[in-house]
């Protein structure tokens, strides 16, 4: 039961835009997608492998990758202007070296055999930490971009946290 949570909770939403900043453990590990909510996931970690004995339908990209493609996304989706491009930036770098830094985490917890119930648990635990961590990081950087977005910029991100806090279930019942 408890790996079932811990392994529900890292593929969730992802560490993302800012559900990132206001998702939970959720945007631990991500699976790439276009989805909007996609495009506002900071991807933390690489996805858990799938139960023995189960190929994947198609290869995952590495966490990079999966990062650079919601950079990508997110500058695209704010419409950041080159004046914008120095803070724009400083946050992509935060979410560059947040991806390491909860990709490392996690695949220590993914390497380390014959983990006790506890052992997982802490396991976990220090992920979490990690990922506190991160978003305390990237709410600065944050901060300072948003303060430089247009009202129309500002409302694109709003709507890009509301839409990641709501999930891409919820989203799509609206």
């Amino acid at each position: 039961m408890i790996g079932h949570v811990v392994s529900r909770a890292r593929t969730g939403a992802a560490v993302s835009l800012f559900a990132i900043l206001a998702l939970g453990t959720a945007a631990l590990a991500a699976p790439a997608d276009t989805s909007q909510s996609a495009q506002l996931r900071v991807a933390q970690a690489t996805p858990p492998a799938p139960p023995s004995g189960t190929a994947p339908t198609k290869p995952r990209r590495s966490t990079a990758d999966r990062v650079e493609s919601r950079i990508k996304s997110l500058h695209d989706h704010l419409k950041i202007t080159s004046a914008q491009e120095p803070q724009w930036n400083a946050v992509a770098q935060v979410m560059r070296e947040n991806a390491q830094s909860i990709d490392a985490v996690v695949q220590q917890r993914h390497q380390t055999p014959d983990m006790t119930a506890i052992d997982d648990l802490k396991a976990y635990q220090a992920i979490q930490e990690v990922h506190i961590k991160n978003v305390q990081r990237l709410i600065p950087a944050f901060q300072t971009l948003y303060d430089t977005l247009s009202p129309e910029q500002k409302k694109a991100a709003d709507d890009a946290f509301s839409q990641a806090r709501r999930g891409p279930r919820r989203a799509a019942k609206k």
